[in-house]
């Protein structure tokens, strides 16, 4: 096999090494390469990012496989030309980078995908910089949108420091940043191999980010890293396929069904947090100094690998083999960096550094001149070891690195001290006694834990009610504060006023002080596959429907009605349940028949129906009318006889023997339209007290979000945060005739 390699980092030289390594690689290609790379390929002149010029040279010299390094080659399209001239490429093409080139993108992808990752702000001007991290608070992360080779992101304490790289982004053509919620926990680094369909995940790495020892000063393209990492294998065991099948798998299949199939490696980049594990970025390629300390590792031959995700055979290989030995890299970087390296050095005892045993050194910022290798960059060397264990390994890597000589270079002096230690730790769970299951748009599912033995409740489920807020099938990155415990104890009285048409899922308020007001003990129930919606008023997604064609969820309905038009009757108008970040689509009632069967369908249109009406009767004593509602319903499957997750065959249901149970929230401003009644007038929106009020702003000029593009919302305002707050607040307390109290 003949393979062109196109870069000239450390991360290039692993990848040389390992392909050389390879028996099946009969000839190896750098372009351009640099002096370590060129001793073990030949180096071809170039720039990899000049895509007809890569294209020309893979051509000429016949290549059987190219592998790309780095990411501007990925962004400039090198992959799509390849592919298009016949040429297996190993990377994503330019669509499909996209997942790193835009961080934009890649959240609005993580939504679609339902995959965890951080709330984020997507600002364009100064002040929307100013109001997001106030949204956020403190430690500020401000993120450039853009490729910034890992060096575009500032996580800090000082809101001057994060205004003024924002101001540095944004000065840029185009620019733009990304603000986010900071994620406590350690990060790790998981290369996952994709072929459009399959992903075969490498072994997780950690990496070091800041320049200095113990996480000081600003944040470079990577000092060191280390593997395996054995805490992460006694604290979180089973990690790496939790994320390839909440993380990984679903991206890939996301970007499919978007038609820009993602080929390549899928860096992600996450936090582990103590809500879980929370995906901090993508990246498009393999990351560095990561993959010089993964790769020490792999005994399965790379070029085979990389040629089978090329090709669309990653299923078809066996288990990848990896040493036991532990590996770190160190980086040694150039007098200045990371902010004005100096450049020109020259660089002594490379040769003494390899004698020691399992130390490799690879070059990244290194040049030749008059036969010397000089420093050519800001990080120039990764000095990689292989251990029976970390200590044996950072031994080995630090005696290589004294050895190396350099003017004015530094190094960290704790890559892997940590975790050689012992002093790497999770976070706990944020509920002491519980272990978090779910984190969805708005809420979060905890299953309680036997004190005695640790193991779940398998009968019983905390509902922990948030508050974030949703819209657009966008997580809102601003949260409305005490909408959570509105919503839960509006429910928790809407349950008692229902309770004569159909049982609910509460089965204890006594819950732990952290989440007292919010949260709720509940029956754990298998939820209808349908969106149970009715409605007495015209409006919203049922209007522009109706405007469409004259029906809502295949219901003709009378001409001449308008935006508010009070209905003859409710009517049953459900929908389907899309994953997060889809629409739910309208779905006619011999739908919800082919679903779950006819009794149950008319189970739970009358159900929902009755629950509309009866809503609408004691709002109406109360100066509210309810335009429409969803309603959720849930089955106990130990009435089947079956476990919890166990199929259930929803057509053989019968729902004259099985409680159908009223689950989740009920009449609340999330899951319902509230209008005063005293300023009811079709023709025209209502005054509502619901979210509309924070909808209307995002759809306005003010807030410059356009609704057809891929980018998140931005922050909302404090007065559109208040004025919905008092809303929900307002509907509380004119529904109960109590006083709201959030606690």
């Amino acid at each position: 096999m003949k393979v062109l390699l196109l870069g000239s980092g450390a991360r290039e030289h692993a990848l040389a090494r390992s392909l050389s390594l390879d028996p099946e690689v009969g000839e190896l290609l750098a372009l351009p390469g640099n002096p370590g790379i060129a001793e073990v390929a030949r180096c071809v002149a170039g720039d990899p990012a000049d895509v007809p010029a890569v294209v020309g040279v893979a051509r000429t010299e016949g290549v059987d496989l190219v592998v790309v390094g780095p990411e501007g080659p990925l962004v400039a399209g090198v992959v799509d030309a390849l592919t298009a001239a016949g040429i297996p490429c190993f990377g994503p093409t330019a669509a499909a980078a996209r997942l790193e080139g835009s961080k934009s993108f890649a959240k609005e992808v993580m939504a679609a995908a339902g995959v965890p990752t951080a709330a984020a702000h997507v600002c364009t001007t100064q002040e929307q910089v100013r109001a997001a991290l106030a949204a956020t608070g403190a430690p500020y992360v401000v993120k450039e949108d853009g490729l910034a080779a890992g060096k575009g992101v500032v996580v800090t304490d000082d809101l001057d420091a994060a205004l003024e790289h924002a101001a540095a982004c944004l000065a840029r053509s185009g620019g733009r940043v990304v603000v986010e919620d900071f994620l406590d926990g350690p990060e790790v680094s998981l290369f996952c191999l994709a072929d459009g369909a399959t992903v075969v995940p490498l072994a997780p790495a950690q990496d070091f980010k800041r320049v200095g020892d113990g996480d000081s000063g600003p944040n470079t393209g990577g000092m060191g890293a280390y593997t395996p990492l054995l805490w992460l294998d006694e604290q979180h065991p089973g990690l790496v396929q939790e994320v390839v099948g909440t993380v990984a798998l679903p991206t890939v299949e996301e970007m499919a069904r978007r038609g820009t199939p993602f080929t390549g490696v899928l860096y992600v980049g996450l936090a582990l947090t103590s809500a879980g594990p929370r995906v901090v970025e993508f990246n498009a390629r393999f990351g560095d100094p990561e993959t010089q300390s993964v790769l020490a590792r792999l005994r399965t031959p790379l070029a085979g690998i990389l040629l089978a995700a090329a090709e669309g055979r990653l299923a078809e290989l066996p288990p990848l083999d990896w040493s036991p030995e532990s590996s770190v890299a160190v980086v040694v970087a150039a007098q200045g960096y990371p902010a004005a390296p100096r450049t020109g050095d020259e660089i002594t005892g490379l040769d003494e550094a390899a004698t020691v045993e399992g130390v490799h050194v690879l070059h990244a910022g290194t040049a030749l001149r008059d036969g010397a290798v000089v420093s050519a960059g800001g990080r120039v060397l990764s000095v990689v070891s292989l251990g029976e264990g970390l200590s044996q390994a950072r031994a080995r890597a630090y005696g290589a690195v004294h050895r190396i000589h350099l003017a004015g270079s530094h190094v960290r002096g704790d890559i892997a001290q940590a975790a050689e230690q012992g002093e790497v730790a999770i976070p706990g769970p944020a509920l002491p006694g519980h272990e978090l299951l779910y984190s969805g748009k708005v809420r979060e599912l905890y299953a309680p834990l036997d004190p005695t033995t640790g193991a779940r409740d398998e009968g019983r489920l905390l509902l922990v009610a948030s508050d974030r807020v949703s819209a657009y099938d966008h997580i809102l990155s601003t949260p409305i504060p005490d909408k959570g415990a509105v919503l839960t104890q509006l429910s928790l009285w809407w349950f008692d006023q229902l309770a004569d048409l159909a049982p609910h899922h509460v089965v204890s308020t006594a819950v732990p002080p952290e989440v007292a007001g919010r949260a709720v003990y509940v029956r754990r129930l298998r939820m209808l596959p349908v969106e149970c919606v009715a409605r007495a008023y015209l409006t919203g997604g049922g209007l522009a429907e109706y405007h469409a064609d004259g029906t809502v969820s295949g219901l003709t309905l009378p001409p001449g009605l308008v935006d508010g038009s009070r209905l003859a009757e409710p009517v049953f108008t459900p929908s389907t349940k899309a994953p997060v970040g889809e629409h739910d689509q309208p779905l006619p009632f011999e739908g919800v028949v082919a679903l779950v069967g006819p009794r149950l369908a008319d189970r739970l249109r009358d159900l929902t129906v009755r629950i509309l009406l009866r809503g609408n009767a004691i709002a109406a004593e109360r100066g509210i009318l309810i335009a429409d509602t969803k309603v959720e319903f849930g089955i106990d499957p130990a009435q089947l006889g079956l476990g919890p997750d166990d199929d259930i065959d929803w057509a053989a249901v019968d729902p004259d023997r099985v409680d159908v149970v009223l689950a989740d929230e009920v009449l609340t401003p999330d899951s319902s339209r509230f209008w005063r009644a005293d300023a009811w007038a079709p023709g025209r929106p209502q005054v509502s007290y619901d979210k509309q009020v924070l909808r209307d702003w995002l759809t306005s000029p003010a807030s410059g979000w356009d609704r057809g593009s891929d980018t998140p919302p931005p922050a909302l305002p404090d007065d559109v945060v208040a004025l919905t707050r008092s809303r929900y607040v307002e509907a509380y307390e004119s529904l109960t005739g109590q006083p709201f109290r959030a606690g």
